[in-house]
């Protein structure tokens, strides 16, 4: 039995690493929102910053961190933080098509924020990988004036992405099982 657990431990490991390898990237698609990244740039050119969606951009990367540390109970504060962040955006300042498209992202993210305000590490993980696909999506349409890195680890979930504001690749995913699983995959800004 603990041979069959080492060798799958060895299998993960040498999988990873063959993520890191340097790869012509691949676009990642979002699973509510069918536009890419690109196509949403577009219409956030231009466009002046909102406070707002910068606060909910930090809270976002402050819960990544936590989950990178293995930290529940911080997550789990944080996730609470960024899900009254989320509430409390305002998005009269876009289009109305962008307003209702930011309506239904922020609803579902302020979702998978509050499951993982009261949740384990590891369902607070996969709440995250679809948080993370909304914020992807936020971004597009607010733009942002950091730049920031859409990460993606291979092994979790059969391939999965976040954003981060460091080009360090330090895993959510797995925290300290494999910290630094993943590579980058596009700079945004």
């Amino acid at each position: 039995m603990s041979t069959m657990a080492l060798a799958a431990v060895m299998i993960a490991t040498v999988s990873c690493k063959d993520g890191n390898k340097k790869e012509a990237t691949t676009p990642v698609s979002t699973e509510m929102h069918q536009k890419t990244m690109d196509d949403k740039e577009d219409m956030a050119m231009g466009k002046s910053q909102d406070a707002k969606a910068e606060a909910i951009l930090k809270d976002y990367f402050s819960l990544k961190d936590a989950l990178v540390n293995d930290d529940n109970s911080l997550a789990k504060e944080l996730g609470n933080m960024l899900a009254q962040s989320l509430k409390s955006f305002d998005a009269s300042s876009y289009s109305d098509n962008e307003q209702n498209e930011l309506k239904d992202i922020i609803e579902d993210a302020t979702e998978h924020a509050e499951h993982i305000g009261e949740s384990d590490i590891n369902h607070q993980r996969e709440h995250f990988k679809t948080l993370s696909k909304d914020m992807t999506d936020i971004v597009a349409i607010t733009g942002t004036s950091m730049t920031i890195y859409e990460q993606f680890c291979p092994m979790y979930d059969k391939g999965t992405a976040w954003l981060s504001a460091s080009k360090e690749i330090m895993n959510p995913y797995y925290g300290s099982q494999m910290l630094t699983c993943g590579k980058v995959q596009k700079e945004i800004n």
